[in-house]
């Protein structure tokens, strides 16, 4: 069965944008994938600008469609938003074997072929397209672009640690899909060292990034009001986001180094404040729009 579509829920439009929920055949999963769309209500064709969220896939509800005003930012917008619903730990890439906990994943098919091929079918796209990941999905997000070359025109990496090739990353990655997940990084990349690890790293492969427009932030880990977060008596409650936080910000300070070496060219926005939380998540996103909507055509 070829990759398609079917619509799932009516439409909803506001003044300039109309809100959906389709779910798409994934052939190389073998499972249809649900995903919320906010399309421009008219105009001509628009450029797509697609949205992966954290370490549940929004399976648990929480997302950028859930957690976040996308719905009213990108209301007056010309863009195509399509954000998945799936991938839970997951990396958002292709396994060499299915995982009996985590079951099939062919995330990176799905995203750079079946994906875009129902949406451009289905919606008045330019055919352009751009990607934004959060958190787990900051890093497969670089390394989407870097496997799919000429897919995305744009990558926006929030507070994500893009690594995989090293003791860190491996520790990182491992943590998302082992012990969060319960499943086999083994079945996901082959043991640690094998090549597919480092295959998979946006630090090693930066080179490869270079000609995409990129737009990689963090927060440091301290609690400040775009956190959500109105009294000191509330900080206790982000200790968990303050230490996800400092990592994501030694990860991208290292990619920010390695693009420095090689002269790639790429805005990084380091907060001098921030953790772990939606309230951070969208203001970053918010803040590289303007790039993503440049390189675009939005």
């Amino acid at each position: 069965m070829a990759a398609g579509f079917l619509g799932l829920s009516a439409p909803t439009a506001s003044a300039d944008s109309v809100v959906s929920r389709i779910d798409v055949y994934s052939p190389s999963m073998d499972r249809w994938i649900a995903n919320d769309v906010i399309s421009p209500a008219g105009g001509g064709p628009a450029p797509t600008f697609y949205l992966l969220t954290g370490v549940g896939g929004g399976e648990d509800g929480i997302s950028w469609f859930n957690n976040t005003g996308v719905r009213d930012f990108f209301d007056d917008k010309h863009v195509n938003v399509v954000m998945p619903v799936g991938g839970k730990f997951s990396m958002y890439t292709d396994w060499n074997a299915d995982d009996p906990v985590l079951g099939r994943n062919k995330w990176q098919t799905y995203l750079t072929k079946e994906l875009p091929a129902a949406v451009n079918a289905r919606y008045n796209t330019t055919g352009v397209n751009a990607l934004g990941g959060v958190s787990m999905a900051g890093g497969p997000v670089l390394d989407l672009a870097i496997q799919s070359p000429g897919t995305y025109r744009a990558v926006g990496s929030y507070s994500g640690c893009p690594r995989a090739g090293d003791p860190l990353g491996q520790a990182a990655v491992r943590s998302m899909v082992e012990i969060l997940g319960g499943g086999n990084a083994a079945n996901m990349w082959g043991p640690w060292g094998s090549p597919q690890w480092a295959a998979h790293d946006p630090l090693i492969n930066a080179e490869k990034l270079r000609g995409t427009a990129l737009f990689i932030s963090t927060g440091n880990g301290l609690p400040c009001p775009v956190d959500g977060i109105n009294s000191l008596a509330m900080a206790a409650g982000v200790v968990p986001g303050a230490v996800l936080e400092g990592i994501t910000n030694m990860c991208t300070a290292a990619l920010q180094g390695r693009f420095g070496q090689l002269g790639i060219p790429a805005t990084f926005s380091f907060r001098p404040e921030g953790t772990h939380t939606w309230g951070l998540f969208e203001a970053d996103m918010r803040a590289s729009w303007p790039m993503i909507a440049s390189a675009i055509g939005a």
